[in-house]
C-alpha cells in the first residue's frame, strides 16, 4: 500500500516513540511529532501529513479536539489515539469528524489494522474533483463526470456528457489532477476514464458515442484495468 505520511500528536515522549517505532515496523511513514496545539498547526503546515494520530489529553491550553476542530476546518484527516472514553470527552468529541478511534493501551496489529480501515474507508467516500480554468472561469468539477480528456496542441478538452471545456494546459499536466485508479492513457492524445468505457475492440475504446484510440502498446494493460474499474 502507499505509505502513509503520518504526523504523530502526542504530549508524552516516552509514548511517542512507542507510538512512531511501531508505525514504523508496520510501514508507514512518519513525518514528526508534536505535543501541543501550537507544536502541531506549525508541523502540519510545514509538512502536509496524509493523516494525524491526535491525543486528547496535550500540554498547554488547547487539547486535541480542539485541535481537531481546526483540522475538520483544514480538510486533514486524523484519528484519536486516546484513553479518555468518559461521557464528557465523549460529548465534546461529537463536534469533530475523526475517521475513527484508537483506544490505549494498543497493539502493533490493532494499530495498523485501524489505520488502514480508517483510510479505506476515506478513500472509497472522498469525492474526487479536479479544478482547472476554461474560457477565464475557473470549474471543480467532479471526476466521475467526466468522459476523456483529449490533447489540442499545448492545451486539451476536458469532456463530459454534455459540455466540452478547451483547458489551456498540456494533456500531461491536466491529467495529473485525475485520479489514477481510474484515469488512464491508451493513446498519447487520450486520458479516459475507465468508468466510462462500455467497449473495448483491438485498436479502440468506446465512450458514449466517441471512439478514443488504443494503442498496440497499452492494449493488454487497459484490458486489465478494465476489469477492476
Amino acid at each position: 500500500m502507499y505509505s502513509l505520511r503520518i504526523l504523530i500528536v502526542e504530549d508524552e515522549p516516552l509514548i511517542a516513540v512507542t507510538i512512531e517505532t511501531a508505525l514504523k515496523k508496520q510501514g508507514f511513514t512518519v513525518i514528526g511529532d508534536a505535543e501541543n496545539h501550537e507544536e502541531a498547526i506549525q508541523a502540519i503546515q510545514g509538512q502536509k501529513p496524509d493523516l494525524v494520530l491526535l491525543d486528547i489529553k496535550l500540554a498547554g491550553e488547547k487539547d486535541g479536539i480542539d485541535l481537531a476542530i481546526d483540522l475538520d476546518a483544514r480538510n486533514i484527516p486524523y484519528l484519536f489515539l486516546t484513553s479518555q472514553t468518559d461521557p464528557h470527552t465523549i460529548d465534546r468529541v461529537k463536534q469533530t469528524h475523526p475517521l475513527g478511534f484508537i483506544v490505549k493501551p494498543f497493539t502493533e496489529a490493532g494499530l495498523r489494522s485501524n489505520i488502514e480501515l480508517a483510510w479505506h474507508k476515506l478513500s472509497t467516500n472522498k469525492d474526487d474533483f479536479l479544478l482547472f480554468k476554461s474560457e477565464g472561469e475557473t470549474y471543480k468539477l467532479n471526476q466521475n463526470e467526466i468522459l476523456y480528456l483529449k490533447a489540442f496542441d499545448n492545451y486539451c478538452f476536458v469532456v463530459t456528457k454534455d459540455h466540452k471545456y478547451l483547458v489551456p494546459k498540456t494533456l500531461k499536466h491536466t491529467s495529473l489532477g485525475l485520479n489514477p485508479t481510474y484515469f488512464v492513457k491508451p493513446h498519447r492524445s487520450y486520458t479516459v476514464n475507465l468508468r466510462r468505457v462500455s467497449k473495448m475492440t483491438s485498436d479502440s475504446l468506446l465512450i458514449e458515442d466517441t471512439l478514443i484510440p488504443l494503442s498496440s502498446a497499452n492494449r493488454e494493460s487497459i484490458k486489465e484495468r478494465l476489469s477492476t474499474a
